[in-house]
């Protein structure tokens, strides 16, 4: 009669097991049922029946499942992902073309599949991703500092003219040319006013709204928009403009009736997709960033998801307002924390209201 082999010794782990592999450490860890102990796989203890063998992709899983630390091969010490990947970004960061996603996994000492996963999870951007939004960074001191678009281009990092420029499109919303010199010969038109929540800015280019701020002082709103767009041509707005203005302030006076508007959204695809999942927030409700996190389909990238909120610059018309800590409490706001709470409250107070019309 033929024993049955156990599924484990099928799995390529156990062989790395068996080999004591140090370039697994990290990768996986290995529990034993037997004795309730979880290793890395370079253990040196004796080696286990691999029909008591478990495998876990992380020391915390394991810990879960029940498992202790072995006091030989301590696999809780090892770098745990959050360091690893932040590690990783150091370098992506430092180097100067964009590293393979091969180069960073030998580098973590993981398979290209495993990093790729652990990375996203970390951050809530692939690798690349990653890389392009730094690099979108990178492009916008380039600019600025280089003698020619041409050597912003190389200084960026960018091997190919036509994913530049199509990246710089996005990330700026002007070329480079405009943008090297400041937005000159970009029209900005904007206009200042009041609303129950103090001074108003809305600017738009000719793609659509791309600022509305609230603040204490008008001249310092204006002062903001001066240094984002050093050298365009800003203009005050026109009747027709001014009509526009009117609905945002109607927007600020009751969130929630909703703004269909142009908007020239500037930002990477992360923040694009943090933006898209707020404005699906229904009015008068919250949502904490951890459940946008996981309404973007990216659980971990909770300070990822905050970094996106507080880099919007159009209030209200992408409602951040409306993203609150896991507590319920109220975080930090880029127009200020008082003017968050009266959102909220306006939004809370119409949909009351509306329920008793209904």
């Amino acid at each position: 009669m033929t024993t049955q082999q156990p599924e484990t010794i099928h799995d390529p782990r156990w062989g790395q097991v068996l080999a004591r592999d140090g370039r697994a450490d990290g990768q996986f860890f290995y529990g034993v049922k037997t004795t309730g102990v979880y290793c890395r796989p370079s253990c040196p203890s004796r080696r286990a029946n691999p029909d008591n063998v478990e495998f876990f992709d992380d020391a915390l899983a394991a810990q879960r499942a029940g498992y202790r630390a072995c006091r030989r091969c301590r696999p809780e010490a090892l770098t745990g992902p959050g360091e690893r990947i932040a590690e990783l970004c150091r370098y992506i960061e430092s180097a100067e073309t964009a590293p393979s996603l091969q180069e960073l996994a030998e580098r973590a000492g993981l398979s290209r599949y495993h990093l790729q996963r652990l990375f996203k999870a970390q951050t809530g951007l692939s690798p690349a991703a990653y890389a392009r939004g730094h690099r979108a960074r990178r492009l916008q001191d380039a600019l600025r500092q280089s003698d020619s678009v041409t050597a912003a281009a190389y200084d960026a990092g960018y091997e190919s003219s036509s994913r530049f420029y199509a990246d710089s499109s996005q990330w700026l919303g002007m070329t480079p040319s405009r943008f090297r010199q400041g937005g000159h010969q970009a029209t900005i038109r904007f206009v200042v006013g009041q609303c129950a929540l103090g001074a108003i800015l809305v600017a738009s280019s000719e793609r659509g709204v791309c600022a509305i701020s609230l603040g204490d002082e008008p001249e310092s709103l204006v002062t903001q928009l001066q240094d984002r767009f050093a050298n365009a041509e800003l203009v005050g707005g026109d009747a027709e403009f001014e009509r526009l203005v009117a609905r945002v302030v109607g927007l600020v006076e009751s969130p929630g009736l909703g703004l269909e508007l142009p908007l020239d959204i500037r930002g990477t695809a992360f923040q694009q997709r943090v933006w898209q999942a707020l404005q699906a927030i229904p009015a008068g409700t919250t949502a904490s960033y951890s459940e946008i996190a996981e309404r973007i389909g990216q659980p971990s990238a909770v300070r990822a998801v905050a970094g996106a909120c507080a880099a919007n610059t159009l209030a209200v018309a992408i409602p951040c307002h409306r993203v609150v800590r896991s507590d319920g409490s109220l975080s930090g706001y880029r127009w200020g924390i008082e003017r968050k709470r009266a959102l909220l409250k306006r939004e809370r107070e119409r949909e009351r209201d509306q329920d008793r019309k209904d």
